[in-house]
């Protein structure tokens, strides 16, 4: 495959940086997605962006299920491909697949059956409000949750083999497409009616769709390793254990991660409806900051797992190096976006006078946290490459868990809403600094098996 790139020989910050690139341009357009919804939504007013952003929770939490199939996949993958093993590679890519399509049937069900319950945990007084989240649920909730899940799997095999730029244009296109789709069906146009919320989630289904239809067309024009995949072949239960047993720390820790926030969302909910569009913007406008960080995790994750499939243990010890200087400089830059420019960053979204201080101090406070999120990347993708899944879970796990007893006491004090903020600042900063710890004294505890290359 001619974009795949080879991480065991040749310059450890060429061959990163050219993999990590494409991964978070990815990432971003992936984030662009929901940005984009946003910034159209945001022309209804507070209102609904308070109920796309109930709604896309949920969502949140979808894609952590089947992120155990996409990892899971992509560091055993690219495990095997490290030594050289494309057949094992390519039951593993399987096993990805399947386990992910399982993941995305029962959530589909869940919000078929469940979609007025899951919509009523937040409260949402006003009934427009209320049925414009169930909409937007029941819409991305469905086919567009299957279509997510089938890219995503995708984006984590190819950065498995080394090929990070097909995923970036085929996402790219999807995005063009949600950029032409949101207006004229958000406000109408013509012979198309204004659907409003509803719009904003046929508008990001769709192009979800459209892009597993360009994957696909992509592996039937591509010669190699997606075109030998024995998806019909009856699968030896070992690869199914072996992606899942890899994968399930990082979905548990995604999962936990998407709960608490649901948790701590409704906390906020019982602010009011501008307290929960606050949340929703501030969240996208961070994004770009931990969809980057998180891009180049798995960039990192993907390097490191191919070199020690290989045993070429100081490429390994290089490429956390060379990652780590990286993010340290990316989260300086958005710490000092966030903190120093934060009112015009937000009024991009919301304008609403009653609304703006309360987004100027979410990005203010969390601004301060971004740096150690960053760092916090780079070690949660070297672990994850080592295999060493469960050491990055239980740190995420652990201080997630803080974040609501934090929340409520210190919301409870003169902070009020803005104690909330605090906590998960607090405990993202704690990630950062304990998991780079821990990699360090793992590294001279365990001296990465060996010192010498193949």
């Amino acid at each position: 495959m001619k974009n795949t790139t080879n991480l065991l020989e040749g310059s450890i910050l060429g061959k990163l940086a050219k993999l990590a690139l494409p991964i978070m341009l990815t990432s971003f357009i992936q984030m662009a997605y929901n940005l984009v919804d946003m910034i159209w939504v945001g022309k209804l007013g507070s209102a609904a962006v308070a109920s796309v952003g109930a709604a896309g929770i949920f969502l949140w939490i979808a894609d952590s299920c089947y992120s155990v199939a996409k990892m899971g996949g992509q560091i055993k993958v690219a495990h095997a491909i490290g030594e050289g093993d494309q057949e094992k590679a390519r039951y593993f890519a399987v096993s990805a697949f399947r386990l992910g399509s399982a993941v995305a049937a029962l959530f589909i069900l869940l919000v078929i059956f469940g979609h007025q319950l899951m919509v009523s945990l937040f409260q949402l007084t006003d009934p427009k409000t209320h049925n414009d989240a169930v909409a937007y649920l029941l819409i991305t909730g469905t086919a567009g949750v299957f279509f997510s899940m089938v890219n995503q799997v995708f984006t984590g095999l190819y950065t498995g083999i080394g090929d990070s730029k097909s995923p970036f244009w085929v996402t790219a296109a999807g995005l063009i497409l949600n950029l032409v789709l949101d207006p004229v069906l958000i406000f109408g146009l013509g012979p198309i009616p204004a659907l409003g919320v509803a719009g904003a989630a046929i508008a990001t289904a769709g192009s979800q769709g459209i892009v597993t239809l360009l994957f696909l067309v992509m592996v039937f024009l591509q010669k190699g390793f997606f075109r030998s995949l024995p998806l019909f072949k009856r699968l030896d239960r070992t690869y199914l254990k072996q992606t899942w047993k890899m994968g399930l720390p990082i979905g548990i820790q995604n999962v936990f991660m998407s709960g608490l926030s649901l948790i701590i969302a409704s906390i906020v909910a019982s602010w009011g409806a501008n307290a929960v569009a606050v949340q929703k913007v501030g969240g996208q406008v961070e994004s770009l900051s931990w969809m980057i960080s998180g891009g180049f995790s798995m960039a990192v994750n993907a390097f490191i797992g191919q070199n020690y499939g290989a045993k070429m243990i100081k490429r390994v010890k290089s490429a956390y190096q060379t990652a780590t200087v990286l993010m340290l400089i990316w989260g300086t830059l958005c710490t000092l976006a966030l903190t120093l420019l934060p009112s015009p960053i937000f009024q991009i979204f919301i304008r609403e006078d009653a609304v703006l201080p309360m987004g100027v101090s979410y990005l203010q406070i969390l601004g301060i946290s971004q740096l150690f999120m960053c760092i916090e990347a780079s070690s949660t993708g070297a672990f994850n490459g080592l295999g060493e899944t469960k050491i990055p879970s239980v740190v995420s796990i652990v201080f997630n868990l803080m974040r609501i007893p934090l929340a409520l006491l210190l919301s409870r004090t003169s902070l009020g809403l803005d104690g909330i903020w605090w906590a998960i600042s607090i405990s993202s900063i704690c990630k950062g600094i304990i998991l780079t710890t821990w990699y360090f004294i793992y590294i001279r505890k365990h001296h990465l098996l060996a010192e010498t290359e193949n």
